[in-house]
């Protein structure tokens, strides 16, 4: 059947008239569909300054796809109400913005952005001296947060500030963004940051990206991956270097340490905040941290870097205004130790600690590989059976140093046994071995034999029983009955230490002593003295308590065969440098054999052994003991005849002299008294004996510095120390 013309004319008229409709809905749509971007654009600008002094800038949009809007630019610039120095100061540009846009929602007047691409945008922060910042108003929920007047007294709240930080943090993280060439900087008059993002996307909650990030002059290239649940206020991310450790900026200017890592993850598992109108409330976060590779290095901690290869710290943590605490539920991991810290603190009006660890049982080969590197270099590689148990408990006030409590107690179990010792040979004190002398710069001085076949050794038996009786009430009251530590003597060293500021006393026992002075450095550190105190727990709850291969004479007749007693600089007939040993002082300083020491004599020679260098304090120019020094000797013989260490007798005839007929005598003898003076010159030199009350627990008082008119002779029986 054929179609007339007129019906194909009508037919074309037909499609050319629905075409035009079509057209002219689609340019209606379309006119339509950029009116409401438009508005909508509006709104989201209308919105975001009514809830921030800012103001928003759009660049002009347009459809680039169905759903997807092309921003050309925007700006955001904080107003003069967001304080003092933010009026102008532009925080947020952007050279593109991309979006997907819901036409359903357009049309119905709510319009839903998603899928957010920003090219080229830079976030910068300042904040200027007085403290202004051109952020700070971002920190600040909206309508719930209390305002609360800070309390210099009580100090900052910490939860509070954290609370601000997660909430403006997870409030802005968008739901899928793509973010390129993303610069964020900050300024400030003391730091300068800058990261350069090429790429930062979130998908779905997945987080992936790459930074370089340049703190404060440390630069380090990074990679980020993780999840993150922005409404749950939970995220699992994954920090690690891409080309080499991590450095961690700041630490280094403001505490002097070194801190590196080659991967760190951190999840935050949720938070619960209770505000409080007095105080502005009190945070609860529960989360994790864990870092591969760890290393920490600062002067005061140990001479080298500490490194941990792997740390976990799983937390439930409590801040609030000025206070901080890990509660019950944290757990602690290093390496394969599994500890259970709770610690609480409080930072004003003086800091204040409270602490309690306890550590899983730890088979003791793990215990040993698990300790971190450049701490415990000694022992490290130590073998055993068995398992070991950790357990501290502390507690202190700045505002009360002398309340200071400590509780430190490693527990072995009942089949716990050491088969091989690591890099120094502990079992080496129960024979003869090589001793080797060192200055305080660390330069080897000389190098002996501690046994019978170096003549100047003393067996114990052959030194005068006054030496080891006085040494133990100067040094070591209870060393024949401890394991190694005196609880008291090491808290009271803390306290000293606190108060000065710095390692001002040791705390230090015999044991202590003597694995500090045969196997470690000079080094005052905190790595130095956890290493000497687990060695020397080792010794004395290995070697001696359980083996009973080495006895306490022993480890006594090795004391007293190293000890430093005079000048390094001295020089002995046979070219050996130094004093040391029991030996070398009766004859340096008495032109005596060890045996032959008398009372005074072996008080003087004990009083010098903290300060061996200083040796002269204790003499005028005439050779004759200071007022102080004689003070030293009534105070330590009057403890040790209370202690029954001495009789009454040899108290009484305690001689407050000594004959110096040794070499010494041409070291600290210069000037011959003259007899013909009336007035004899005063005695103004200044030599503070070692504070021994709070050590030994004696209960005596002090005595005043005066020297009797007529010393008596020396005590012709020497005592038995008691053992």
């Amino acid at each position: 059947m054929r179609v007339s013309a007129l019906a194909k004319k009508r037919i074309i008229y037909s499609l050319a008239g629905l075409l035009a409709v079509l057209l002219l809905a689609l340019g209606v749509f379309l006119w339509k569909r950029q009116q409401l971007l438009n508005y909508a654009l509006q709104q989201v600008k209308t919105k975001l300054e009514a809830k921030y002094p800012v103001t928003l800038t759009l660049g002009p949009a347009r459809f680039t796809a169905l759903k997807t809007v092309e921003i050309a630019g925007m700006s955001l610039v904080p107003t003069a109400a967001a304080g003092p120095v933010a009026a102008g100061d532009t925080l947020l540009t952007a050279r593109r913005l991309q979006v997907s846009l819901s036409l359903r929602s357009l049309f119905a007047g709510r319009p839903v952005f998603s899928e957010l691409q920003i090219d080229r945008a830079h976030l910068t922060a300042h904040k200027d001296a007085a403290g202004a910042t051109n952020f700070a108003f971002l920190l600040k929920k909206q309508g719930s947060t209390p305002v609360v007047r800070r309390d210099t007294a009580q100090g900052r709240n910490y939860g509070l500030l954290l609370n601000q930080v997660l909430d403006a943090g997870f409030g802005n993280v968008p739901g899928e963004a793509d973010f390129r060439q993303f610069v964020v900087s900050y300024e400030s008059p003391h730091h300068h940051l800058q990261l350069n993002m090429p790429r930062l996307s979130i998908e779905d909650g997945q987080v992936q990206g790459r930074l370089t990030a340049n703190v404060d002059s440390v630069v380090n290239e990074l990679g980020v991956g993780g999840t993150i649940a922005a409404s749950d206020y939970a995220l699992d991310l994954k920090l690690f270097g891409v080309k080499s450790s991590v450095q961690v900026p700041y630490v280094a200017r403001k505490f002097g340490a070194l801190v590196s890592f080659d991967t760190i993850r951190v999840e935050l598992r949720g938070k619960d905040f209770v505000p409080d109108a007095q105080t502005g409330g009190q945070l609860t976060v529960r989360g994790s941290v864990a870092a591969r590779n760890f290393s920490f290095f600062h002067k005061r901690l140990a001479s080298e870097d500490i490194v941990v290869h792997r740390g976990q710290l799983d937390f439930v943590a409590t801040l609030g205004r000025g206070t901080l605490s890990l509660d019950p539920g944290t757990r602690a991991v290093l390496n394969q130790l599994v500890f259970h810290p709770e610690i609480s603190v409080r930072l004003k009006p003086k800091l204040a600690v409270k602490l309690k660890i306890d550590s899983d049982p730890t088979a003791t080969n793990a215990f040993f590989n698990s300790l971190p590197e450049g701490m415990f270099d000694v022992v490290a590689g130590t073998t055993g059976t068995g398992t070991l148990t950790y357990h501290v408990k502390a507690d202190v006030d700045l505002t009360q140093v002398d309340s200071l409590h400590l509780e430190s107690a490693l527990q072995p179990s009942k089949d716990f046994t050491i088969t091989h010792f690591g890099a120094e040979d502990l079992s080496m004190l129960e024979r003869e071995f090589p001793f080797t002398a060192y200055n305080d710069k660390g330069d080897s001085l000389r190098t002996f034999l501690v046994g019978p076949s170096n003549p100047d050794f003393t067996p114990y038996a052959e030194v005068s029983p006054y030496m080891p009786a006085v040494i133990q009430t100067t040094e070591d009251p209870q060393f024949f009955r401890h394991h190694g530590f005196m609880e008291k003597a090491f808290v009271g060293a803390a306290i000293a230490d606190i108060k000065e500021k710095r390692f001002a006393r040791g705390g230090s026992t015999l044991s202590m002593q003597l694995v500090k002075n045969v196997f470690l450095s000079r080094e005052k550190t905190v790595g130095r003295k956890a290493e000497e105190m687990l060695m020397v727990w080792l010794i004395e709850n290995w070697l001696v308590s359980r083996t009973h291969t080495l006895t306490k004479e022993r480890m006594f007749e090795i004391y007293l065969n190293i000890v430093e007693w005079g000048p390094t600089a001295y020089r002995w007939p046979s070219g050996k440098r130094g004093v040391y040993g029991i030996r070398e002082a009766a004859l340096f300083y008495y032109a005596k054999r060890p045996s032959e020491l008398n009372l005074g004599e072996c008080i003087y020679l004990a009083s010098i052994i903290p300060k061996p260098k200083y040796y002269k304090q204790s003499f005028n120019q005439y050779g004759e003991l200071r007022g102080t020094t004689r003070w030293y000797f009534r105070f330590i013989a009057d403890i040790m005849q209370n202690k029954g260490l001495i009789t009454n007798n040899q108290r009484d005839n305690l001689s407050y002299s000594v004959s110096l007929k040794g070499p010494a005598n041409k070291y600290i003898v210069t000037a011959i008294r003259d007899t013909a003076r009336t007035v004899q010159p005063g005695d103004t030199a200044q030599f503070t004996p070692l504070n021994l009350i709070d050590l030994l627990n004696t209960g005596a008082q002090a005595a005043p510095a005066v020297v009797p008119a007529s010393p008596a002779a020396p005590s012709a029986t020497p005592p038995t120390p008691r053992q």
